[in-house]
């Protein structure tokens, strides 16, 4: 479990333009390698991050507990960009799963995200909590 939460710390800090802050949890895993996934991965998410953000503040997405957006209100604009940006991120987290030998902890990774990006959720914006709940933070 260390190990993953340091790849999650390496690849915030390499990913900063990606919009994934460290967490004092994210700090035992490291991206060991930008493979060509991770980075068309990486320019994808900046790419969408306005149109993600625009979603976000309407109360159309939300941040869950899994790492991942999700659609809250029917939207097939939004649905299309929630469907990128999940597979976005399942690309990121294998990647650091896979360079870090903790494959078969996916699930470790993508909580130690869903942390990341519900601290760094801004005020208004829904996110999921550990229980399920969604709230507007």
């Amino acid at each position: 479990m260390k190990r993953a939460l340091w790849a999650i710390m390496a690849c915030s800090a390499l990913c900063a333009f990606c919009f994934c802050s460290p967490n004092v949890y994210a700090a035992e895993y490291n991206l060991k390698q930008m493979t060509p996934a991770v980075e068309q991965a990486l320019l994808s998410r900046k790419a969408r991050f306005d149109q993600l953000e625009a979603y976000k503040a309407k109360g159309v997405v939300g941040e869950n507990n899994r790492g991942y957006v999700e659609l809250l209100s029917p939207d097939e604009k939004a649905a299309e960009i929630v469907k990128g940006e999940n597979a976005d991120r399942r690309a990121i987290y294998q990647a650091i799963a896979e360079q870090n030998g903790i494959a078969s902890q996916l699930d470790v990774i993508e909580k130690v995200f869903a942390q990341v990006q519900q601290e760094k959720a801004q005020a208004g914006y829904k996110v999921q909590l550990a229980d399920g709940i969604w709230m507007v933070k």
